[in-house]
Formats: C-alpha cells, sequence, structure tokens
C-alpha cells in the first residue's frame, strides 16, 4: 500500500544517535544521494561545494529556538517542568506540562524567587494554558518575557538526546542563521554551516537566501495514522520575504537550482511557489503535509539530517528522494556508523 506508514520504519542501534555536536560545526559526514540512479557516496560536509554551480540558491531557515524548557518547583516543593509550546495574543502559553496530575488549574510553579508561572486551563489535547509571572504578575511587555525565558529556560533538546542541556547547547542547538526568534525545536540541516562555510560557497558563485519556519511541535509530532492520506502536519508560522522571492525567482530564470537546507525550509518554499514554480512572498500558518503522490514545485536539491523512523521528516525526504532509494541510502548509513538525528551528520539528495 503506497500510503502506508510502514515502509518508513528501520532499525537503528542506540549508539548512532548522536548525544553532542561533532566537535566543529563543519566536521560532520554527508551521504549523497544521486536520485536519478540511486547511487550513494559517502563525504564530507566540508565536500558541499562540489555538488553546487554558480547559479545555484541555498535557502536557509533563519529562525531561532526559544529556551523553552522551564523546570521550577509546587509551592509544596515538588518538581515541575513547562515546555512552552506556543503563546496566544492574550499572553498566555500552550505548554506541555509535568507532572500533569499535579499541574491542574490554578496551579503554580516557582522558577526563582521572583518568577513564576500559573496554570489558567488545562486544553482538550491535554496541554496546559500557562501565563508566567514576574513577582506575581503577568509581564508588562512581550520583550519582558523574553528577557525573563531566555534567563530561565533551558535549550529544548529531543529526548532521544538523553542528558541535560547544558552551556554548550546554548550556542551549538542554533544555526548561525538564527534571527527570528520562536522555535521549538532547531532546523537541524542548518547546524552543519559556520559563517566560513557561507562565504566560501558564496565565493565560488552560490547564492545564499533565507525564509522562515517556526519549528513548533507539528514537526517532531508523531504521525498516528497508519494511513498517510490521513495524517496532517500542525500549522506552523513561516515568511517568505517579497526579497527572497525575487532572487530566487531569479535563480530559476537563470538555469541555478534551489537548494533547500533542511525540511522545514523545504515547507516553507513550498508553500511559497505556484504550479509554475514561481516564488511568491508569504506571512502566516503553513500546514503543508507531504506525502508520497506529492509534487515538488520549489526544491531541486535537500540538505537534511537522518530523521526518525515513521516521521513525517522521513516521509517528506522519502518522498522528495524516492522511497526506496531514501531507505536503503539510511540502510547504508547504519552500516556505516553514520551518527544520526539533531547533533548527527547530513544527507544530501540530488
Amino acid at each position: 500500500m503506497p500510503d502506508s506508514l510502514a515502509p518508513y520504519d528501520f532499525d537503528l542501534p542506540d549508539g548512532l544517535i548522536a548525544q553532542r555536536p561533532a566537535e566543529r560545526r563543519d566536521a560532520s559526514r554527508m551521504l549523497v544521494l544521486h536520485r536519478g540512479t540511486g547511487a550513494v557516496e559517502d563525504r564530507q560536509f566540508a565536500d558541499l561545494g562540489e555538488f553546487l554551480d554558480p547559479g545555484d540558491a541555498l535557502v536557509f531557515n533563519d529562525t531561532r529556538v526559544v529556551p523553552a524548557r522551564l523546570v521550577g518547583r509546587r509551592p509544596t516543593g515538588g518538581r515541575a517542568e513547562l515546555f512552552l509550546v506556543e503563546r496566544a495574543e492574550d499572553g498566555t502559553w500552550s505548554a506541555l506540562a509535568k507532572p500533569g496530575r499535579k499541574l491542574t488549574a490554578g496551579a503554580e510553579v516557582l522558577f526563582d524567587e521572583h518568577l513564576g508561572a500559573r496554570v489558567e486551563a488545562v486544553e482538550e489535547s491535554g496541554r496546559r494554558r500557562v501565563r508566567l509571572l514576574r513577582d506575581g504578575h503577568p509581564f508588562e511587555t512581550v520583550e519582558a518575557e523574553e528577557v525573563a525565558i531566555e534567563q530561565i529556560g533551558r535549550m529544548p533538546l529531543p529526548p532521544y538526546v538523553d542528558r541535560e542541556a547544558d552551556a554548550a547547547d546554548r550556542e551549538r542547538y542554533q544555526t548561525v542563521f538564527a534571527r527570528k526568534r520562536g522555535a521549538i525545536a532547531a532546523p537541524t540541516a542548518g547546524l552543519h554551516f559556520t559563517p566560513g562555510t557561507v562565504e566560501a560557497l558564496r565565493e565560488q558563485g552560490v547564492v545564499t537566501a533565507e525564509v522562515t519556519l517556526h519549528v513548533g511541535y507539528g514537526t517532531f509530532e508523531p504521525v498516528r495514522a497508519d494511513d498517510l492520506r490521513e495524517h496532517r502536519v500542525a500549522p506552523e508560522r513561516i515568511e517568505v520575504s517579497p526579497a527572497t522571492a525575487d532572487a530566487l525567482n531569479g535563480v530559476r530564470q537563470s538555469g541555478g537550482r534551489v537548494v533547500a537546507v533542511g525540511t522545514t525550509s523545504t515547507r516553507a518554499l513550498e508553500t511559497s511557489a505556484d504550479d509554475a514554480g514561481r516564488f511568491h512572498p508569504v506571512a502566516g500558518p503553513t500546514d503543508l503535509t507531504v506525502t508520497p503522490g506529492y509534487r515538488f514545485r520549489a526544491v531541486d536539491a535537500l540538505l537534511t539530517n537522518f530523521h526518525l523512523p515513521k516521521s513525517s521528516l522521513l516521509v517528506l525526504t522519502a518522498t522528495f528522494g524516492g522511497l526506496g532509494p531514501v531507505m536503503e541510502a539510511y540502510r547504508h548509513a547504519v552500516r556505516e556508523g553514520y551518527r544520526f538525528y539533531s547533533y548527527g551528520d547530513c544527507m544530501l539528495i540530488v
């Protein structure tokens, strides 16, 4: 059944799940998959320029990760944790809460002597609607609240990273393009780039452009439908500026390729492109869900990390590169000891 989730599964030894980033951002390995033949090459990320031509465009996601994991205590002394997912216009946050059975409506969490949170409601999804407080009062400005979150929050490393976030993650779990605050997970394909890497590619004649997709819970939420036709990715906020749309249209008109850095950049670009492959400015939510049969309009090549089995990100990658070739490439990566997931190695599909 072509729309079944089952073929997107694979076996991965725990030892191949990267727990920390490579010593240098650009020191990762890169598995290259050629879509036309299914051939794979074992290369280094530093070789990326060999697969790009002058006039091609690399498109990065410039979202910035919020240190959204807030750990504190209940007034009784018990440990409590809030994972901020999305801020509403009324100043409250939708948040995942631990321990959920204790954090009911009216419950309070204390982060330090001045900062805390109050649970205002339990949502249908099981999340909590919470309001952050300073000295028992709501923050007067969004900016003041943002400063407080930066002070007390921890980087929201994914659950397969089996350790607490530390000071190094503040820098390494952000891309060097991170500008616009709003993500709760990093666009991990961008983690491999350094300013020097980008400058060298520009000197080679590669165009660089940026889009925004604020990575939310929808990106990594498990696929719960066995039939992919029934799966939808929760909306996430994107922006493709007029300048980026114009630049990419110019690249296309000149015969260059659009190379997406990551599945999040891919979804933003595909949302902004029309059926003829022409890019348009866009700002707002996208719930674009790429499943088998989707026709890519915007993206000609994809740089991406290795993804979780049966995840929407793996489905997107396999739809772009071909289910058979991508899953065989994943099995090759396991045999060759590639490092997987957020802090792991990368894969280039050309």
